[in-house]
């Protein structure tokens, strides 16, 4: 019996019914990307303000990355157990009262704290937004749509997370990329109670696997701080070894409590015998890492090498925005025809190629030479990657492994992004100079986006319908 004609599932919702939950789950999962980006432009100004040091400064935006990628399968799995819309609710509100104590941060600790409680709370809202939209987009066509869409939504917040930091920054104070969240959870909230329903996947009851939760995100963390302190203390040292091998140790634990130990795994690996799980899965890491990476040290080259004030560096990002926005529209159209495959290839191929053009740049560099072209070939790129990795990670999946499947994906992309900045950031701390590791970044990201092509190659070549 298919999810639309069970008993236990509600009526295929209206027409106008569909799209205001499209709208408010991209409005979530919108906001939740935001603030990946959001800070990267506020950070020399928090520095000042809370007093933290270089190495310090990149737990800012690693406190909220690790906590979001290490509680993403379980916020995945939460949707599955105990309903989509209690989960959105929850995920929503954590993170929007995370925003306002981050906002009123007197300490750097304080709002290390507060970034890593926004993390847990979009761990807990990514997954369901994919979630609600598995479950009431059911068609290809539909699905593609929809997807389309939200993967836009996915790449625009981080383009536009660089431009709202820098005019909340420039006009008002840092405090306000993180006040800004409140007005729209709390519209989040009226909405999401109004229009978003539960369906039964037929996982209600089952138990949460704790253990797995909080291996998988110790082990993250650990391997990112061991990655994070080598610019300190040198990949040699006690200090990273310790870090890098207990963070080894601990997902090793993780895997066995998948495997043998838990009643109810957080992650059945037995979703890795889909080829497609896997191919999404190896794209989203590398796209990630490339990606999250471009955004830290373009931020920092067009401020620190350039001189752009706060403003400018994040009006610097709007043509990348609109371009990944066009983009993602585009291909959610050209997916039901082309199927995954193509587009993926393609965008990381563009992706790589402004990437590389980025690297190209100096400090006598100007924006119309050379800034505007890559961005705009990156956002057209990451538009088309964005759409057609969440398709084919979710593709041909039932409807019980939604949630786990979404949850994966977007646990995958943050972990990349988490490890890849930390390790670039390291390595370009090496450099000669500030200017050159920044360059050599970026052409390390270029690298990856090339790397994640053979992937792309085992991706689906066309969608396949929801399995019953």
């Amino acid at each position: 019996m298919t999810p639309e004609t069970s008993t236990t599932s509600p009526p295929a919702p209206a027409r106008q019914a569909t799209g205001l939950i499209l709208a408010v789950c991209c409005a979530a999962q919108f906001m939740v990307v935001l603030d990946v980006s959001i800070v990267n432009v506020a950070l020399p100004t928090i520095r000042t303000s809370l007093g933290f040091d270089a190495p310090g400064l990149q737990w800012v935006v690693n406190a909220y990355t690790i906590a979001f990628a290490g509680f993403l399968l379980l916020g995945g799995r939460l949707a599955d157990l105990f309903g989509r819309r209690r989960t959105f609710l929850t995920g929503v509100a954590v993170f929007t009262a995370a925003s306002l104590l981050g906002g009123l941060a007197n300490s750097a600790t304080l709002l290390v704290v507060a970034r890593a409680i926004q993390g847990l709370g979009a761990a807990v809202v990514a997954p369901a937004t994919l979630t609600v939209l598995a479950t009431t987009f059911t068609t290809p066509e539909s699905r593609a749509r929809a997807f389309g869409i939200w993967g836009g939504v996915v790449g625009a917040g981080g383009a536009v997370g660089s431009l709202a930091g820098g005019l909340l920054t420039g006009l008002l104070s840092w405090r306000w990329i993180l006040f800004i969240n409140v007005p729209i959870g709390v519209v989040l909230l009226v909405l999401a109670a109004r229009v978003v329903s539960d369906v039964d996947t037929g996982r209600r009851g089952r138990t949460l696997d704790l253990w797995g939760g909080l291996s998988a995100t110790v082990g993250v963390m650990a391997l990112v701080y061991g990655i994070v302190g080598t610019e300190a203390h040198g990949w040699a040292s006690v200090h990273t070894l310790v870090a890098l091998g207990g963070g080894v140790v601990v997902l090793a634990f993780f895997l066995l409590d998948q495997a043998r130990l838990a009643k109810d795994p957080l992650l059945p690996l037995d979703i890795f015998r889909h080829r497609n799980v896997v191919a999404a899965n190896l794209v989203v890491f590398a796209s990630g890492a490339a990606l999250f990476a471009m955004f830290y040290f373009l931020t920092l080259f067009l401020q620190q090498v350039l001189g752009y004030g706060p403003v400018a560096a994040g009006l610097a990002y709007l043509p990348l925005a609109a371009a990944l926005t066009v983009s993602a529209r585009g291909s959610a159209k050209l997916l039901p025809k082309w199927g995954p495959r193509t587009l993926l290839l393609g965008g990381l191929a563009l992706t790589a190629i402004g990437l590389g053009w980025l690297a190209l740049l100096t400090g006598a560099s100007t924006f119309a030479g050379g800034v505007l072209g890559p961005t705009i070939v990156v956002g057209i790129g990451q538009g088309a990657v964005m759409a057609s990795a969440t398709m084919a990670g979710t593709a041909g999946l039932p409807m019980h492994q939604a949630g786990l499947a979404s949850g994966l994906i977007n646990a995958t992309r943050q972990l990349g992004g988490a490890i890849g900045l930390a390790a670039l950031a390291a390595v370009a701390s090496g450099a000669r100079s500030p200017e050159s590791g920044y360059v050599l970044a970026l052409a390390i990201a270029a690298i990856i986006a090339v790397a994640a092509l053979a992937a792309a190659a085992a991706a689906p070549g066309k969608p396949r319908p929801a399995a019953e």
